[in-house]
């Protein structure tokens, strides 16, 4: 298995994890946290520290896909991964030299006149 196939699974894995969380929070406050902490704030861990761990485990979970969707880039092989661009490098001469550039002839019988 290569690396950019690991890569690949743990970006699925944690954009899956990260849409979950995403759905579990209410935009108006209520969602998972107002389920735990409805009534009392003594309840198992209140409202106010299950909406900081949602907030917490979104951002963590957004930055971690973020980093490894840049390390996966990484490790993307081409399959002429040893050679560099051709036209970065100075040693490989890719134009024709003067000498072998067929001349273009032009027929005097077509030749035609500028009007002046």
């Amino acid at each position: 298995m290569s690396t950019f196939s690991i890569f690949l699974i743990l970006i699925v894995i944690v954009a899956f994890l990260l849409v979950v969380v995403i759905m579990v929070q209410n935009p108006k406050g209520g969602g998972l946290s107002s389920s735990f902490g409805g009534g009392g704030g003594q309840q198992l861990g209140g409202v106010k520290k299950t909406t900081d761990f949602l907030d917490k485990s979104t951002w963590a979970l957004a930055i971690l896909l973020l980093a490894l969707i840049l390390l996966s880039n990484l490790s993307i092989v081409g399959p002429d991964s040893s050679q560099e661009s051709k036209a970065l490098d100075p040693d490989t001469n890719t134009s024709i030299p003067s000498s072998e550039v067929p001349a273009e002839e032009i027929p005097l019988g077509n030749a035609v006149e500028a009007p002046e």
